[in-house]
C-alpha cells in the first residue's frame, strides 16, 4: 500500500486567496490529496470556509478531505457538495452538550448528531466519512460506535501522545491516517519540532495500518524530493517514476527527443519542443515541464521566468518511442507572444464542421455567462435573469414537461428540440446559482 502525504490547510477568511494558491501549490509540488480545515462553529464563517472549499475543489485534481464541525446532516451535505472527497467528523462532536453518551455504561444513546452520522452514511456511503478523533482522547465509546459508519480514523497526535506507541490507534480495524499539524513556534522551536516531525513522519508511515499523514511540515519543500527521500528509505509513498528509460527512446541526431506538449484537459496542442535524458529526468522528477534549448544549449524550466508553468499529468511515448505526448497543467498562455498557444497562425482551412460533443456544452454556458456578465438588449438571455430565479425555475419546469409530452411521440426528431431547450434553461440556471459543468461532473465522476 502506497502511503499517502497529505498537506494541511487552515482556513482564514481574511486570506481566502492566499488558501487557494496553497491548495493549487501543494499539488503542483506532488501532494496525494489535501486536507482542509476551519475549526469554528461561526455558521458565516463556516460557510465562507465552504465556498472557498468549493472553489479550490475546482482548481485541483487531487482529493479533497474537509474538517469542520459537524452539528446536522445539512452540514454533512454541504461539505461533500463543494466537491470534496471526504468530510472528516470529529468524534467530539457527536457527544452534544446537554444529551447523554451513556459511555459511563459502556452504551452509547444517539445524540442527534450520530443520527446525522448515519444519514449521511447511508446517503453518501461510509467511504466518503472520516472520523477525526486525538490520540488518547476519552471518546473510545464513540469510536467503536462510528465505526460502522466511516471509512477511516484520522488520528491526532497531540502533546501528550506517546511516540513510542506502535498500537493501532483505538484499536481500529479502520484504516489510519495519523495528523500532525501545529502552530508555528519561534525559530528554536521550529527547529526541534523539524527535527522531531521529520523522525515522526518517518516512523508512522512504516506502520502497517496506516494509510498516510496528514502534516504541514513539508509547507516550505518540494513533495517529490520529500517523497524521493522517504522511498530511499523503504517507506512506499507515490513517487513519479519512467516506466521507460529515456535511453530506450530513439533520438534524432542530435541525441534530441521531440516533445509535443497538450493541455491534459482540453487537448489543445500547446507547443513542440525538446528534451534531452536530463531534462527528461528532471521533468519526471520535479512534475514540471523542462526541456532542452537548441538555440541556447542549456537546459530551460517552462515557466521559470514568466510563471507560466507547465505542471505533468502524463508523459507517453509513441509506437517508434522517437516522440513524447506530455499532457500538462498550463499555468498562464503557452506562447511567449501571450497566445494560450504557440499554434494560431492558420495557413490553410478546408471547410468542415468542427463541432465537438464533449465541449458543446461548456462552450454554451460560456455564452451565456457572457451574457450575464455583459448585457446584450433583446437578448433573451439577459430577459430570464432580469426576472430573476422564480422566472428561470418556470422554465425549466416548462421545458421538462415538454420533454416528457415529446418522448411520448413515436417520432424522436421533437425530442432533441426539447431536451435543447430544457438543457439550454438549466445552464441559466445554472448561471445564475454559480454553478458550472465542472461542479456538475465532479458530482457525477463521485458516483460512477
Amino acid at each position: 500500500m502506497k502511503k499517502k502525504i497529505i498537506p494541511c490547510i487552515a482556513y482564514n477568511r481574511e486570506n481566502t486567496e492566499e488558501f487557494l494558491a496553497q491548495g493549487v501549490a501543494y499539488e503542483a509540488y506532488g501532494a496525494d490529496e489535501l486536507y482542509i480545515s476551519c475549526d469554528t462553529k461561526d455558521y458565516s464563517c463556516k460557510e465562507e470556509f465552504l465556498k472557498a472549499a468549493g472553489e479550490l475543489a475546482k482548481k485541483v485534481d487531487i482529493p479533497i478531505i474537509i474538517s469542520c464541525h459537524m452539528e446536522r446532516f445539512e452540514d454533512v451535505k454541504k461539505a461533500l457538495y463543494t466537491g470534496a472527497r471526504a468530510i472528516a467528523v470529529k468524534v467530539r462532536d457527536l457527544k452534544v452538550s446537554g444529551e447523554p453518551s451513556g459511555e459511563s455504561q459502556n452504551t452509547v444513546e444517539e445524540t442527534t448528531v450520530m443520527k446525522a452520522l448515519k444519514e449521511a452514511s447511508t446517503r453518501f456511503g461510509k467511504d466518503r466519512i472520516y472520523l477525526e478523533i486525538k490520540e488518547n482522547e476519552e471518546n473510545s465509546c464513540l469510536a467503536a460506535w462510528a465505526g460502522e459508519f466511516v471509512s477511516a480514523v484520522i488520528a491526532e497526535r497531540t502533546e501528550a501522545s506517546s511516540d513510542s506507541t506502535d498500537g493501532k490507534p483505538l484499536d481500529s480495524n479502520l484504516p489510519v491516517i495519523i495528523k500532525n499539524c501545529k502552530e508555528t513556534g519561534t525559530e528554536k522551536e521550529e527547529t526541534g519540532r523539524q527535527q522531531d516531525t521529520q523522525l515522526f513522519i518517518k516512523k508512522k508511515l512504516l506502520g502497517d495500518n496506516i494509510e498516510g499523514i496528514i502534516t504541514d511540515y513539508y509547507k516550505s519543500q518540494d513533495l517529490y524530493a520529500a517523497k524521493k527521500a522517504l522511498k530511499a528509505e523503504s517507506i512506499p509513498v507515490n513517487t513519479c517514476e519512467s516506466s521507460i528509460p529515456f535511453s530506450a527512446m530513439k533520438k534524432n541526431n542530435d541525441g534530441l527527443l521531440p516533445v509535443v506538449v497538450q493541455d491534459y484537459k482540453t487537448k489543445e496542442v500547446l507547443m513542440v519542443a525538446y528534451m534531452n535524458e536530463e531534462a527528461y529526468n528532471m521533468t519526471v522528477e520535479t512534475g514540471r515541464m523542462t526541456y532542452y534549448s537548441r538555440s541556447r544549449s542549456k537546459l530551460w524550466i517552462k515557466g521559470e521566468t514568466s510563471g507560466h508553468f507547465q505542471y505533468v499529468k502524463s508523459l507517453t511515448v509513441d509506437c517508434d518511442k522517437d516522440t513524447l505526448l506530455a499532457k500538462v497543467r498550463q499555468i498562464g498562455p503557452a506562447c511567449h507572444t501571450g497566445s494560450p498557444t504557440c499554434f494560431f497562425e492558420e495557413t490553410y482551412k478546408k471547410p468542415y464542421d468542427d463541432t465537438n460533443p464533449l465541449t458543446v456544452l461548456d462552450e454554451v454556458y460560456s455564452v451565456i455567462m457572457d451574457r450575464k456578465e455583459h448585457p446584450k438588449e433583446g437578448s433573451y438571455t439577459n430577459y430570464l435573469f432580469d426576472k430573476g430565479i422564480d422566472k428561470i425555475l418556470k422554465k425549466c419546469g416548462e421545458e421538462a414537461a415538454e420533454i416528457i409530452i415529446a418522448a411520448k411521440n413515436p417520432d424522436s426528431s421533437e425530442l432533441k428540440y426539447e431536451i435543447s431547450d430544457f438543457l439550454y434553461h438549466m445552464m441559466v440556471l445554472m448561471a445564475e446559482c454559480g454553478l458550472d459543468w465542472k461542479d456538475i461532473v465532479k458530482e457525477l465522476a463521485h458516483r460512477r
